[in-house]
């Protein structure tokens, strides 16, 4: 059993960004401890980049708002979320202001190993997710994160535009995270969800099914996929 954390990044309390963290968690959940922390209900101010953190008793920022408690539960954390709408491309800046406040050395006492990826944007452009995608990958580079997989969903702006097909692939995911699941398929055992081919493609029932991860957007057969992981 994993501590998840999913930060959401939405001001909109009760919209989408947070209908799909919640379905998610609701997955997640049956095999883990999840916690989901809006940023809606707390005040975190943005980093001034002074740097006083590297010098101060428990290398602790000098601003006393939300981020303190942030800190707290990502230290117990073993899988970090990240929830966000996209504007203009990026995130959104109440997320933003969270990751830069990670800037400081108390990171280095945390033991996240996964991070995963929740997006959500209103346009329906191919390239809509693209600067955050490239970003997120960077930063599992840097800091030699595990990628626990994206969910992308387009064409959601107002509340509840997020629809039933893409809470089921959330909550799909969120059950996988962490855990290596086996179905029969043309006579063969195959392992999915822990191992994918370039493009994050997991294999069932003789066909691709696209889950969001790994760039894609696209699910073919959830019903499947969820009579498998119930077995």
């Amino acid at each position: 059993m994993s501590r998840i954390v999913v930060l959401v990044g939405s001001m909109r309390r009760n919209g989408n960004t947070r209908i799909l963290a919640e379905s998610f968690a609701k997955g997640a959940g049956k095999n883990n401890e999840v916690e989901i922390i809006s940023d809606a209900d707390h005040d975190v101010q943005p980093c001034i980049g002074c740097n006083r953190c590297y010098a101060s008793e428990g290398n602790r920022c000098f601003r006393d708002d939300g981020m303190t408690y942030i800190y707290d539960r990502l230290s117990g954390a073993d899988v970090a979320v990240i929830a966000s709408p996209i504007y203009f491309y990026g995130l959104s800046a109440q997320i933003k202001a969270v990751i830069d406040r990670l800037h400081a050395p108390v990171r280095n006492t945390f033991r996240i190993k996964k991070l995963a990826l929740l997006l959500v944007g209103a346009a329906e452009l191919p390239e809509l997710f693209d600067a955050v995608i490239e970003q997120y990958r960077l930063t599992l580079n840097f800091f030699h994160l595990e990628d626990a997989g994206m969910v992308l969903i387009r064409g959601a702006r107002e509340k509840g535009d997020v629809t039933e097909e893409d809470l089921r692939r959330s909550c799909t995911r969120g059950t996988v995270l962490g855990h290596v699941v086996s179905a029969d398929v043309d006579g063969s055992v195959v392992r999915l969800f822990d191992e994918f081919d370039g493009n994050g493609l997991a294999v069932g029932t003789g066909h691709t099914i696209g889950l969001a991860f790994g760039g894609l957007d696209h699910q073919e057969d959830a019903t499947v996929v969820g009579e498998i992981l119930v077995q």
